[in-house]
């Protein structure tokens, strides 16, 4: 394994350190304005809020095309990415097999695909993530709360399941509207629901696995109470709606639920619906009332947590990241499978990329997330299927297999 750490201090500094059967350490620096330039050139090829931040990204951003994205990961690599990390990792490889790399982003770096980039340099098509199994690390000054078990038995088979919740005062069809389709329509999704109640516990409790999606009861105080029951995992699939970086307050991000006006909480209403936010499940009730209840209490995450959403891991862009992939952690999750940017759905993909109904890009990254939360190295089962999805579209560049949505999958660890 190799650690790796980036900080911001005008200029960027990377060092890594090889543990677990390799030694070995090193140091990385890239000027700090070309940083910036490298990031504000993926930053200008990343999928938008908003009908028309989507249509830009299916029309004209590198992502979308198998050509210019090689390129924009090549640029990537060569401004972020030092060449004496890549030889190590080939000599690493040779001996113990494919390493694992945990990587600690700085904020300006956060957004950065890392898997993309195309390391080897000149016509090579050889990609980090060819090379290594990669996750995120949180930062370092990140603790959870109380006394929060250190293993990852939950004691509990349950599953909690937050599939497209209904949000309050929105449409199908609106902002906050369903992010998988109508209920049922969807012969993947299904069965996902159906292998999770073969195997053990759903919650909520559902009749057939079509009751599983678009719910208008589960709402932060239903949530809280399957947590508290005990739960070995997390999936949520639904909206998060970001936090300005240049506010700095990354505790604002907010996760929709089937929430009323009335509910008890930090964020301020939307419409007739007030969303969950990371203050919340960090705070709690505290602020509220002299008996309130810390976060980690009313919603003790379990061992694996999935926010399948957009930006759901944008937290790590701020120089304090108390974000709701962070707030999980905090609350006694291990891993969280998050979002680097705004995800697509798969009705985008049909709408602007003129993709059949039959193929569905969101469902089968949602499909592929759960499966790897159900193996035993998650972080690797995920990047297998995302090594899949790259060698697709290598071969064919077709936009259902683009970096567009499976790029934006990371696993964040403590």
């Amino acid at each position: 394994m190799v650690q790796v750490r980036l900080a911001d201090a005008g200029d960027l500094h990377m060092t890594w350190t090889w543990a677990r059967g390799a030694q070995g350490f090193g140091t990385g620096y890239t000027p700090g304005p070309d940083v910036d330039e490298a990031v504000r050139a993926l930053a200008a090829e990343l999928p938008g809020g908003g009908t028309e931040g989507m249509r830009r990204a299916f029309e004209s951003s590198a992502l979308a095309s198998s050509e210019e994205e090689r390129r924009l990961s090549r640029m990537l690599a060569e401004v972020l990415w030092p060449p004496g990390l890549t030889d190590q990792i080939r000599q690493v490889s040779a001996r113990l097999g494919r390493p694992l790399m945990r990587l600690q982003p700085s904020p300006r770096v956060a957004q950065v695909p890392w898997e993309l980039l195309a390391v080897d340099g000149g016509d090579s098509d050889v990609r980090l993530m060819d090379l290594v199994d990669i996750a995120t690390t949180a930062p370092a000054s990140l603790r959870r709360a109380g006394a929060t078990p250190t293993g990852e038995d939950p004691g509990s088979d349950a599953v909690v399941l937050v599939l497209d919740p209904r949000v309050p005062g929105f449409r199908a069809d609106s902002p906050l509207g369903s992010v998988l389709g109508q209920p049922g329509s969807d012969p993947a999704l299904l069965s996902l629901v159906q292998r999770r109640l073969d195997a053990g516990t759903v919650v909520p409790s559902v009749a057939s696995p079509a009751e599983a999606f678009r719910r208008t009861d589960l709402d932060r105080d239903r949530l809280g109470e399957a947590l508290r029951k005990g739960a070995r995992r997390l999936m949520y699939v639904g909206h998060v709606s970001g936090a300005p970086v240049e506010g700095g307050q990354s505790e604002d991000v907010t996760l929709h639920l089937c929430c009323g006006p009335q509910t008890t909480g930090l964020a301020e209403p939307v419409r007739t619906h007030r969303p969950l936010s990371a203050k919340d499940l960090l705070l709690g009730t505290l602020p509220l009332r002299a008996d309130g209840v810390p976060g980690a209490q009313l919603w003790p995450a379990p061992p694996r947590v999935a926010l399948i959403a957009c930006e759901s891991g944008g937290d790590l862009r701020f120089a304090e990241s108390f974000g709701l992939a962070t707030a999980m952690i905090h609350n006694g999750a291990h891993l969280v499978t998050a979002t680097r940017w705004v995800l697509p759905t798969s009705f985008a993909f049909h709408r602007l990329a003129g993709l059949p109904e039959s193929v569905r890009p969101l469902t089968e990254a949602v499909v592929a997330v759960d499966a790897a939360h159900e193996d035993r190295d998650p972080v690797r089962h995920l990047g297998a299927w995302q090594r899949q999805q790259l060698d697709r579209w290598r071969t064919d560049g077709r936009i259902e297999h683009s970096p567009l949505l499976w790029a934006a999958l990371t696993c964040i660890v403590r």
